[in-house]
């Protein structure tokens, strides 16, 4: 499981609503969510909703690769 997706499931969120969230495609969070490069304005929008729904996360834990 990718950084996107384990953070999406932590907040309880399907694709669509996150997608909603960002201001973008359900299509476009499945993207990120298969290994695209996540653009730095939105790794701040992802954030900000994390922060609006109590989950602290931060540039480290969108794009530091998970512990094998």
């Amino acid at each position: 499981m990718n950084n996107v997706r384990h953070i999406r499931q932590t907040l309880g969120l399907s694709q669509d609503a996150l997608a909603e969230a960002l201001g973008m495609t359900q299509g476009s969070v499945s993207q990120y969510e298969l290994g695209s490069d996540i653009p730095p304005r939105v790794a701040r929008k992802l954030i900000d909703v994390a922060a609006g729904r109590g989950v602290d996360i931060s540039f480290d834990d969108i794009y530091t690769s998970e512990a094998a």
